[in-house]
């Protein structure tokens, strides 16, 4: 088999399978492990795949920049920002991570609730600005321009100093093995800091993300409340997190 029907083979074991396991490729196709790990690593390098262990799982198209990000699924982030925004409770304390379904979620609360909104997204709380009745709490640190949030040593310490009742947090992979990821070391360990702050967490992940990984795990699948997304409930990812019991809201 040629370089180029290997590349194509393996892309479409992603698009069916949502993993491929080299090992099992290379018995399938009579070839040598080193060889799919090459033709991996081809793929990496071009953005169309995350390798793993073993392997490699679909690349989520979430870690474009923030003004990339921005145009990317908007319809299936305002649904997920709706169902998220309805379990914020009046008087209520949030942890509302940065990202562009975070900020679809700050559009979403209601003009009439009364909450502290607790964030690390200078956009975030820019925009809850003319809410009338939200308190905002800014936690400082370096500022990540990719997410457009705080990160860092002093955002962190920030976090560990603030509790909330509800904490949203977005990701940019969702999957049942590698569980949930995002681009960026330091940006992973802040979001862990947010989510250990909270009384339930739960996740923000459009349709688009659900089934990929990027490079660094947020939280595995047992240190979250659940998952908030618009993707079909009989799609095959969100039934094998059902199954293992993470709790779905769906937006249909």
């Amino acid at each position: 088999m040629l370089a180029a029907e290997r590349r194509d083979h393996l892309l479409g074991l992603l698009a069916r399978e949502g993993k491929v396991v080299a090992k099992d490729v290379a018995a399938e196709l009579g070839i040598s492990e080193d060889s799919v790990r090459r033709d991996l690593r081809d793929l990496a390098a071009e953005g169309l795949c995350q390798r793993v262990y073993g392997g490699a799982l679909p690349v989520s198209p979430a870690v474009a920049d923030y003004a990339a990000r921005q145009s990317v699924a908007p319809t299936g982030k305002r649904k997920v920002a709706a169902v998220a925004a309805g379990l914020v409770r009046h008087g209520g304390a949030l942890i509302l991570d940065g990202g562009t379904t975070a900020l679809a979620v700050a559009h979403a609360l209601p003009q009439d609730l009364a909450c502290t909104v607790i964030t690390h997204s200078p956009t975030i709380a820019a925009a809850l600005l003319d809410h009338p009745t939200a308190e905002i709490f800014l936690l400082g640190g370096r500022i990540f321009k990719h997410s457009a949030v705080a990160c860092g040593a002093a955002a962190v310490e920030a976090a560990q100093n603030v509790s909330a009742d509800l904490c949203l947090l977005g990701v940019t992979g969702v999957h049942p093995e590698a569980g949930l990821t995002t681009g960026d070391a330091e940006e992973a360990a802040m979001k862990r800091a947010l989510a250990a702050r909270a009384a339930d967490t739960y996740v923000l992940a459009s349709s688009e993300k659900i089934g990929t990984a990027s490079r660094f795990r947020v939280l595995p699948w047992e240190e979250v409340s659940g998952l908030i997304t618009d993707a079909d409930r009989h799609d095959a990812v969100v039934e094998q997190l059902t199954a293992r019991g993470v709790e779905i809201l769906t937006t249909g």
